[in-house]
């Protein structure tokens, strides 16, 4: 199997503190963070931000900020903002971090429901958001929560949109999507093109779980507080490092040593970039 990559979703857009007081939102939080997860084992930072009230925000101000605070903490961790915001943004509003060159972004692909509402992503907007990462070099991160979204991908591919080499992240248990469980993510991984590398996520309470089968099935890791506020049932986490280090130790024990940031950006094909 390949090195692990563990990716640290450190805020998102949904949790509040009154979930857990430990959430990250400001500039210099969201560094600390990062530089935690870091030190316990992740590769990858995936990147929201909020505005001055704690409210979810795509506006390359605060992800400039944000940027700058994660450098400064001599993070070398890839930088991985979403395009995907908040449910009800335009897609001016969300495709804003990629112009600020990052070395990958998220592009989700397909449209769902989210709870109680409906997040809208078209293929005018996945092409559109796909060229603009192509033009900028920055390589994206598919994100599919259906079945149907990685064949949205594959489209894609074939329009000549994507890298050659593929990377997918499979979210499971979002509610009004597909559950988290064993067979729902061998089956995802069962329609994934020969060749692509896939992070799995487990939402909520399934966070554990669905890291536990994709450490075992050679898919990588994602945790985080975007994704659970919770270490244990009923356990409030203290920080995204804590669950990023209990996934470092199981892989550990299972034998499966842990990329690295520039391992990382082998394994994804992510070019080199001049230090200037």
């Amino acid at each position: 199997m390949d090195k692990l990559i563990i990716t640290a979703a450190i805020c998102g857009a949904e949790a509040t503190r009154s979930d857990n007081p430990n959430l990250p939102l400001t500039a210099d939080e969201l560094a600390v963070a990062a530089r935690e997860a870091e030190d316990a084992g992740a590769a990858i930072i995936h990147l929201h931000v909020r505005d001055e009230r704690g409210e979810p925000s795509q506006d390359r101000r605060y992800f400039d900020a944000a940027f700058a605070a994660i450098a400064a903490a001599g993070v070398r961790a890839i930088v991985q903002p979403s395009t995907g915001g908040a449910a009800g943004m335009s897609a001016d509003e969300r495709v804003q971090p990629v112009d600020a060159n990052p070395e990958m972004a998220s592009l989700d692909c397909g449209t769902l429901n989210f709870g109680d509402t409906i997040f809208v992503n078209d293929l005018p907007l996945m092409r559109e958001f796909a060229v603009r990462m192509r033009e900028r070099g920055v390589i994206p991160e598919l994100e599919c929560f259906e079945p149907g979204h990685i064949a949205n991908a594959l489209r894609l591919r074939d329009e000549g949109l994507l890298p050659d080499h593929l990377h997918f992240n499979i979210v499971l248990g979002v509610p009004g999507a597909l559950p988290a469980n064993p067979d729902n993510l061998l089956f995802m991984v069962g329609r994934l093109p020969a060749g692509a590398s896939w992070t799995a996520t487990g939402i909520g309470r399934h966070q554990t779980t669905i890291a536990l089968l994709s450490i075992a099935s050679g898919g990588h890791v994602r945790v985080g507080f975007e994704d659970s506020v919770y270490y244990a049932r009923g356990v409030l986490a203290d920080s995204n490092g804590q669950q990023v280090a209990r996934i470092a130790r199981i892989a550990h024990e299972y034998g499966r040593p842990l990329a690295t940031p520039d391992d990382a950006r082998n394994l994804l094909c992510i070019p080199k970039r001049s230090a200037a």
